[in-house]
């Protein structure tokens, strides 16, 4: 893939040449998009990826909810911004501007329904790298079940990513041998954190998610001042590395 091409849509005011998707589907989703409104300065920000390809479809409800709690974690401090992205069908990789209305976020994410396609996590990281060039990103959170690409590939922009201190928290859904290998290089090299993400762990990675945001809202040291049990364990991923 050229990353020349930009894989986004980042609020540029352009439409994206047309997919193979519903285009009523997709312009709805750019005026949702659009409408969110810019982040402003001071605030941490955090990329919320999503494999939304048609594999994930039985768990979607659920990862919608768990990130919803992610979100309602910070909202009240006025300190995060967050960019929702997400990767389905044919080629399609799209992303909203970087937001604090949570509220608006989680409506944005019931618009998106789950389209059979490969896998494009090369995309989000690179856009990752695109923005924390621009201004910086605190973290990148993916949530996915499926790894279809060259690892070597992954791997070297999640190198880039730890370099300029971006840490990708990987939640993988399911148990896939091949996508666990390349997801768990991805959090190693990015000094990031690897998570197993199903029903049976829901509350404990809604509060996992958390621990995320209030990391790329205040640092460490407002996870060591939350102090929950999730915030330590998530410090121990970190290595007490600061901000």
């Amino acid at each position: 893939m050229n990353d020349k091409k930009s894989p986004v849509v980042t609020g540029t005011g352009k439409e994206p040449a047309p997919m193979r998707s519903d285009p009523r589907e997709v312009a709805a989703f750019l005026r949702a998009a659009r409408s969110l409104g810019q982040d402003r300065a001071g605030r941490g920000r955090l990329i919320l990826a999503l494999d939304a390809t048609m594999s994930r479809q039985p768990t979607w409800d659920l990862a919608c909810r768990v990130q919803a709690d992610m979100f309602d974690a910070v909202a009240d401090t006025g300190r995060l911004a967050v960019q929702l992205v997400y990767f389905r069908g044919h080629n399609e990789c799209r992303a909203s501007r970087f937001v604090s209305d949570t509220g608006a976020l989680k409506e944005l994410m019931l618009r998106i329904d789950c389209r059979g396609g490969q896998t494009q996590i090369g995309k989000v990281l690179a856009h990752a790298l695109k923005e924390t060039a621009r201004d910086k990103v605190a973290a990148l959170v993916y949530i996915g079940d499926a790894l279809e690409e060259a690892i070597d590939d992954l791997a070297d922009k999640a190198g880039q990513l730890g370099l300029r201190g971006v840490p990708v928290f990987v939640f993988q859904e399911g148990a896939d041998p091949v996508a666990e290998r390349g997801f768990r290089e991805i959090a190693r090299l990015s000094r990031g954190a690897w998570f197993r993400f199903d029903h049976a762990a829901a509350s404990t990675l809604a509060k996992l998610l958390a621990s995320v945001a209030v990391f790329a809202a205040g640092g460490t040291k407002a996870l060591a001042a939350r102090g929950r049990p999730e915030d330590l364990l998530m410090l121990e991923h970190l290595g007490g590395r600061g901000k």
